[in-house]
C-alpha cells in the first residue's frame, strides 16, 4: 500500500467563492502513481469547504442565494461568535457544505459519476487557505 500527501493553496478574489479543483487533484493522482485506493480531499480551515456538484453558473449562484438564506452574512450583531472576525456566518456555510470528501480511484482515474466535479467552496476568503489531498492505495 502507498500513501500520498499534498497541500493545495487557495486565495480567492471574493469572500465567498466556489473554486472547481477537479483538476488539481487529477495532477496529484497522476503525481501519486497511485492506480486503486480512495483519495481523501479536505479544507484544512474552518470558514472552508470541500464538496462536489456539477460544474455549472447557474447551480453555483443557486447555492450561493440558499447559503445566504439559511446563514445570512448581516447583521453581523445576529451572531455570537462574531467580535473577533465578522465570520459567524462562514462557520455555519462550513457545517452545510462540509468538511471533505472521499472519491475512489479506479486504473488510475478518479470514479465519478456523471458531472461529478470537486470544489473548494471558500465563506471567509481573500487570505491563503489549505487542503489537504491524501491518496492511499496501489
Amino acid at each position: 500500500m502507498k500513501s500520498y500527501r499534498k497541500e493545495l493553496w487557495f486565495e480567492t478574489t471574493q469572500r465567498r467563492q466556489f473554486v472547481n479543483i477537479t483538476s488539481h487533484v487529477e495532477a496529484c493522482l497522476r503525481e501519486s502513481g497511485i492506480n486503486e485506493g480512495l483519495v481523501l480531499v479536505n479544507a484544512m480551515h474552518i470558514t472552508a469547504s470541500v464538496f462536489i456538484n456539477d460544474d455549472e453558473g447557474g447551480l453555483h449562484h443557486d447555492m450561493e442565494v440558499w447559503l445566504e438564506k439559511l446563514a445570512p452574512e448581516k447583521p453581523y450583531s445576529q451572531y455570537q461568535h462574531n467580535g473577533y472576525e465578522d465570520n459567524g456566518d462562514a462557520h455555519l456555510k462550513r457545517q452545510i457544505m462540509g468538511r471533505e470528501v472521499v472519491v475512489a480511484i479506479t486504473k488510475g482515474k478518479l470514479d465519478f459519476g456523471p458531472w461529478e466535479q470537486i470544489f473548494y467552496g471558500e465563506f471567509d476568503g481573500m487570505r491563503k487557505k489549505r487542503v489537504l489531498v491524501k491518496i492511499i492505495g496501489e
